[in-house]
């Protein structure tokens, strides 16, 4: 007979199958699905759309691109490209305050992570009538979001999928996240071709983050057995194919392999969340404005070695799906943060914080705000803040 019970995070357990909720949007996967968006746009009702974006997206052509389609669907189009790398709680609030005084009533975010979480964060104060601040944590959205529509530009933040996003508090130097539902797209169109205009450093930073999503929700203590199936193949399509498409940037095949493979990460995490390396990273990234893909790469191997010990057992699995074999080595941690190093190595990225301008003096501070992360929550080995400057000073 099976037992029931209730776990430590809370979920009701049948057996040994916890209760998990899974949650995704639509999704429209394919070469030139962006050219789609007219028809979609129109489908949600939408008319007067405001387009988030960012001047490198609008340089590269697909911003423009996609305005005219919409106005080719006989949609007006409101563009709002001023969001930076890290999008600002200022460029939030900025961009609500557009989207309400034009009267718009669909968003359509045209980007990597920042235009995408900047895009959803704008939908949720336009609804709510509120500062953004007020959105941080858990279901802190109490009115829904008008509905949007997400097109990836990269191969790695996954905001197109996700119940994340991620806005810097400039005052205090802090990311900060809003996680709810009302932050799922109503649509991603997630289309390879665009990917093609990335820079080879944006190739690797982006494949990286997508690489952390897929650990970080493969060990997190909310996972679930829809999780790892994603976080799994994840990991071995960005391992395999993302130094080929550095490698080879022109290769449309290999291109779609690295775009399922973060769309599959980004599945995962959005609902098994995230752990010490994410937290960490957008410790970095408030306090520094540092590419939050290289964060990633620089603190994966250091905060897998700290972990290994608690959850040994899943990090062979991702060894396994890393290196393409059915099985690892029980041998600790030391080949799997080798395989993390090599992939680093072959993706030019050159290891040590002190290379994107973290000091001794910084870690102080840095430590305090990782200890405050959500993502933290989720780690599946307790961290203290002794800790995380250990890791910090490691990393260094």
């Amino acid at each position: 007979m099976a037992m029931k019970g209730v776990d430590d995070n809370g979920s009701v357990m049948h057996g040994t199958l916890m209760t998990r909720k899974f949650l995704a949007p639509e999704i429209i996967l394919g070469d030139d699905s962006r050219e789609l968006i007219g028809q979609y746009a129109l489908s949600l009702s939408g008319k007067n759309i405001f387009l988030v974006s960012d001047p490198g997206v609008v340089k590269a052509g697909w911003t423009g691109e996609v305005a005219d389609n919409l106005a080719s669907a006989g949609l007006d189009v409101v563009t709002y490209d001023k969001v930076t790398p890290n999008p600002r709680s200022k460029e939030v609030m900025q961009g609500a305050d557009v989207y309400i005084d034009e009267g718009c009533d669909l968003i359509v975010a045209v980007g990597g992570g920042s235009p995408m979480d900047c895009g959803k964060a704008i939908g949720a104060v336009a609804s709510n009538h509120c500062h953004v601040l007020e959105l941080e944590g858990v279901d802190e959205v109490q009115f829904p979001a008008p509905p949007i529509i997400c097109i990836p530009t990269t191969a790695g933040s996954s905001a197109d999928v996700s119940q994340f996003a991620i806005i810097t508090d400039e005052e205090k130097k802090r990311k900060f996240a809003i996680i709810s539902k009302a932050m799922l797209a109503d649509l991603a169109l997630i289309d390879p071709v665009i990917t093609t205009s990335m820079s080879l450093e944006l190739i690797a930073d982006t494949g990286m983050d997508a690489l952390c999503h897929a650990f970080e929700s493969y060990v997190s203590n909310a996972s679930s057995v829809i999780t790892d199936m994603f976080a799994l193949e994840a990991t071995r399509l960005v391992s395999e194919y993302l130094p080929k498409a550095y490698d080879d940037p022109d290769d449309i095949v290999v291109r779609e392999k690295v775009m399922l493979g973060s769309m599959y990460a980004g599945l995962a995490f959005s609902n098994a969340s995230l752990g010490l390396v994410h937290a960490m990273a957008h410790s970095l990234g408030g306090y520094l404005d540092s590419a939050h893909g290289e964060c990633n790469a620089q603190l994966l191997e250091h905060v897998v070695a700290y972990n290994y010990p608690q959850v040994p057992d899943r990090y062979r699995d991702l060894e396994a799906a890393m290196s393409g074999n059915s099985s690892s080595t029980d041998s600790g941690p030391d080949s799997l943060v080798g395989m993390i190093r090599g992939l680093n190595e072959h993706l030019e990225i050159e290891p040590g914080l002190s290379n994107i301008g973290v000091k001794e003096e910084d870690i102080d501070f840095l430590s305090h705000n990782a200890l405050l992360d959500p993502c933290l929550a989720t780690n599946p080995r307790p961290a203290t803040l002794e800790d995380i400057e250990e890791l910090y000073h490691g990393a260094l």
